[in-house]
């Protein structure tokens, strides 16, 4: 019998660095579940782009839906089982790009509150913990399982406007780090991914970003920006059977900008 291919389960996964790395995945033999959160005027675009990547083989399903809300969490985890059934996926993969821009002082703009707060840290940090519990309860991950997680350089650096989305990615990185620790007994292994500046939808949403990308050129040894596929490619590594006693740290794939 022909063996089963891997799945990755991908939360965020309709443009940007989830985009991409679902298209590394799925050229690599991954079957895969794309949980997104899309406005009707883009899905013909995105859906362009899944049907290219089942293409290739792959075995794709997906999801438009809020993937932060616990109840279609546990309804998107009951039809994982119904398709894919037990101990299939091999990636848990975390891009969830849903936070709060906004200034902690201003005179006249609106200003962060703690609801802000609370909803971007639920969806960039807690929500990653909420679907390991789903997906392990569930018996959903297969042996030696991999959790990857999307961090920025604004975890440890203040930007303006980005007080929520830093606090978030804090949180995200203690989070895997515990994660790492708590589920080594079952064989899961969880890290994070601290991408340079890339320029993804997502990015664009940023305040002054055309000013980050001035100085990111600037910085960055090679004079360029992060490529979604360079990302994409160092979470394919971290797929591999060579990387399974890489746990519960932050690899940073910048090409060496956070150096200055």
């Amino acid at each position: 019998m022909q063996a089963k291919r891997p799945v990755a389960l991908i939360l965020g996964g309709s443009s940007g660095l989830g985009l991409a790395s679902a298209r590394k995945l799925a050229n690599e033999g991954f079957d895969l579940c794309i949980v997104h959160r899309d406005r009707r005027a883009g899905l013909e675009s995105i859906e362009d782009a899944f049907k290219a990547i089942r293409q290739m083989g792959s075995d794709l399903i997906s999801f438009n839906s809020d993937a932060t809300h616990k109840e279609r969490q546990k309804e998107i985890t009951a039809e994982l089982k119904g398709h894919f059934g037990l101990g299939r996926i091999k990636v848990l993969l975390h891009s969830i790009a849903k936070g709060n821009l906004k200034p902690m002082y201003s005179t006249g703009d609106s200003v962060l509150d703690r609801t802000d707060f609370e909803i971007t840290i639920g969806a960039m940090a807690t929500s990653l913990y909420e679907w390991t519990q789903q997906l392990v309860v569930q018996e959903l991950f297969a042996r030696d399982a991999r959790i990857i997680a999307f961090t920025s350089e604004g975890s440890s650096k203040a930007w303006p406007n980005y007080a929520a989305v830093s606090t978030a990615k804090a949180g995200l990185e203690a989070m895997v780090r515990s994660i790492a620790l708590e589920f080594a007994p079952i064989g899961l292994k969880a890290n994070c991914i601290q991408a340079g500046v890339t320029d993804t939808p997502s990015f664009r949403k940023i305040p002054g970003y055309k000013h980050l990308i001035a100085e990111t050129l600037k910085r960055n040894p090679y004079g360029r920006l992060t490529l979604p596929e360079d990302v994409a490619n160092t979470v394919y590594l971290l797929t591999r059977p060579e990387a399974k006693w890489i746990n519960g740290t932050v690899i940073k794939v910048d090409g060496g900008e956070s150096l200055r």
